[in-house]
């Protein structure tokens, strides 16, 4: 009889993870068919906003509408799952990361390299959210009309 073996931890990909993979891959197509519709990206993040849990769903909608606001001229997405905002080239400048996303304490609001933040030799690239006040929409907008000129 030969001894029992232990379970091996895996150190692969994650449920979540391997799911934000299949939604990244969905994406890609969608955009393949309708690059820079707007009216589809837009129902595209109404549709993610909608499948989050509170408190993240309330937070989605509220920086949808700062972002939208703030930089019309970026347009809505979806990226791996989550709302992004991308400038005319389709490249996101900045995302939303819900916390349920991972199960995580946070959620992530974030800007990525084509976002125009440069200030000196170094600058924050994301910023993690627990609640929205009136300071740090204020923040966001700011950071946003920034990122996208």
């Amino acid at each position: 009889m030969s001894p029992k073996k232990e379970p091996q931890k895996s150190t692969g990909f994650t449920d979540e993870e391997k799911a934000a993979m299949r939604e990244r891959a969905k994406e890609l197509k969608a955009e393949e068919r309708a690059s820079k519709d707007r009216a589809a990206g837009e129902k595209a993040v109404v549709e993610a906003i909608v499948k989050m849990k509170e408190p993240d769903r309330s937070m989605a909608k509220r920086l949808h509408e700062i972002v939208t606001s703030a930089a019309p001229s970026l347009m809505p997405k979806t990226w791996y799952g989550m709302p992004a905002y991308a400038d005319a080239d389709g490249k996101v400048i900045c995302f939303f990361q819900a916390a349920g996303k991972f199960n995580v304490r946070y959620a992530t609001f974030g800007f990525q390299p084509d976002a125009k933040l440069d200030d000196g030799n170094m600058w924050a690239s994301s910023f993690a959210l627990i609640k929205l006040t009136a300071a740090e929409e204020a923040k966001i907008a700011a950071l946003v009309k920034k990122a996208a000129r």
